[in-house]
């Protein structure tokens, strides 16, 4: 085997390599996004201690607390409202 060869064969076991290690951490981030969810529809009201019901408002996933005390919802929903507020 040249040293060439070589080298293209090493490169291609490192993109595989990265690849695996890509999907390792996706699927992850997945998992650990999963999690939250299921421990946020758990999770009570602070002031009514009420358990939080997902909703879905104007196309934005929200938990809210039955009594109106409030809504919960993720970083990126809430920049998506003021986004579009604006």
């Amino acid at each position: 085997m040249t040293g060439d060869n070589k080298d293209r064969l090493g490169n291609k076991l490192h993109d595989v390599e990265a690849a695996r290690e890509d999907q390792w951490a996706r699927q992850r981030d997945s998992d650990l996004i999963e999690k939250m969810r299921e421990r946020l529809s758990k999770t009570a009201c602070p002031h009514c201690k009420q358990f939080l019901v997902a909703k879905t408002e104007a196309g934005v996933a929200m938990h809210v607390c039955p009594a109106g005390h409030g809504a919960w919802l993720e970083a990126a929903a809430l920049k998506a409202l003021l986004k579009e507020h604006k």
